[in-house]
């Protein structure tokens, strides 16, 4: 993945970020900033705030405290700009997978032709242009994922959340759907992925870990180890969310 080294502005700004639900702090004095050019990998244990982190970039959730903005605006104006992929994928399966992207094209102002011809692009760059008339009740599960991802992208947003967007594919798929996002980045896209898979968070420019709704850890791969005095990204991870061995931990501690 491409490492942003432009001066621009950051795509989106989240500062003080604190969400609650009654008694409960889903999310706890988050700040960072997401660039163009820039692919962010999301990780956390479940309950670390993931979710509810992706909702407010989302602009389905304003944070309690704190603020979150995307480039000058608030990101509730911006959701035009912002495509989702969740990972329940949300297909209509009496649809085809055209039928469920164009659904979405019309929502967001997208006419027929253009969406028609966008995914068609996508859909021979994500080995799925024979389906894409298909009806996907019928479809695997990494066809449905293929799908979400088209529909997801048919209005070309500047901004791309993508919730465990290669679980469930197959080797081939999911360097399919690698290529796909890194070539989105090279075009000047800000995508973050929630992913537990911390093999795909190493091709990232940027990563974030979140525990307890904290952040715990935010930079490019190479820093955050460093930073942490990890030598991989799974040792960083056990340690930052307290699953490491007690013995590693006494080594992490040694090494600081």
């Amino acid at each position: 993945m491409t490492i942003s080294t432009h001066q621009a502005p950051p795509l989106v700004t989240l500062r003080g970020v604190t969400k609650t639900f009654g008694d409960v702090v889903a999310l706890d004095d988050v700040t960072t900033d997401l660039n163009r050019h820039t692919s962010t990998a999301l990780i956390g244990g479940n309950g670390a705030g993931k979710t509810t982190l992706l909702r407010i970039l989302a602009g389905v959730y304003r944070p309690t405290e704190g603020s979150a903005t995307f480039a000058e605006g608030d990101m509730t104006a911006h959701r035009r700009k912002i495509g989702v992929m969740t990972e329940s994928t949300g297909l209509h399966l009496r649809l085809t997978a055209w039928e469920n992207i164009r659904f979405h094209a019309r929502l967001f102002g997208v006419e027929d032709g253009l969406a028609r011809e966008r995914s068609e692009a996508l859909a021979t760059q994500l080995g799925l242009g024979a389906a894409l008339d298909r009806r996907t009740e019928g479809f695997s599960r990494g066809m449905r994922q293929k799908t979400a991802l088209m529909r997801a992208l048919v209005h070309e947003p500047e901004l791309l959340l993508l919730d465990e967007p290669t679980a469930g594919l197959d080797i081939t798929s999911a360097r399919a759907v690698r290529g796909l996002i890194e070539s989105l980045v090279d075009e000047g896209r800000g995508v973050m992925w929630s992913t537990h898979d911390l093999t795909a968070a190493k091709v990232c420019g940027h990563v974030l870990v979140m525990h307890n709704g904290q952040l715990v850890a935010d930079g490019s791969l190479e820093s955050v180890l460093e930073a942490h005095g990890a030598g991989h990204l799974e040792d960083l991870y056990l340690t930052l969310t307290n699953e490491a061995t007690p013995e590693f931990k006494a080594g992490m501690e040694g090494d600081s």
